[in-house]
């Protein structure tokens, strides 16, 4: 093993999103016009197709390929939506959000843009490829206990109702 390699690489965190997706060019093209992502690297097929890319938002590295069905990689289109997603802080999150419905996002459900209760104003949205995204700026520090609390009130409320 050679030990000047860092076995976690420069720019990276130990935790790096993967995203499969239909038309990855295309996907690439609307995250650097909808959330400012800049692309480090891409690796194409001789189809022309991205094999594999890494992009960076505000200091945070993911990566995409290509949806491929024989090596496992299906994108949310192929699998009828996602189970996951990815949250993306931004210093201003309405201007993030409403830039990325502009370029084809759209709102998940009734997550607009709004002040939440846990200290973060924040709104959902799926991109044109399938992946859920929880653009959020931080407003204000709150503790777990804080939210538990918070939470078990607007729960109780809402049993009320």
């Amino acid at each position: 093993m050679n030990t000047n390699v860092k076995p976690i690489p420069e720019g990276y965190t130990a935790i790096t999103p993967y995203l499969s997706v239909i038309n990855a060019s295309a996907a690439i093209e609307f995250y650097k016009k909808a959330f400012g992502a800049k692309e480090i690297g891409r690796i194409s097929m001789p189809d022309g197709s991205v094999a594999h890319a890494d992009l960076e938002i505000n200091g945070a590295r993911f990566m995409l390929a290509e949806e491929n069905k024989e090596w496992g990689n299906l994108s949310p289109q192929s699998l009828g939506g996602t189970a996951s997603g990815i949250c993306l802080y931004v210093e201003n999150v309405d201007e993030v959000y409403f830039r990325a419905l502009r370029e084809g996002a759209k709102t998940e459900g009734d997550m607009e843009v709004k002040d939440q209760y846990y200290g973060e104003r924040s709104g959902n949205v799926i991109d044109p490829f399938g992946h859920k995204w929880m653009i959020m700026t931080h407003i204000k520090d709150v503790s777990f206990e804080e939210m538990q609390q918070l939470t078990n009130e607007m729960f109780a409320v809402n049993k009320e109702a």
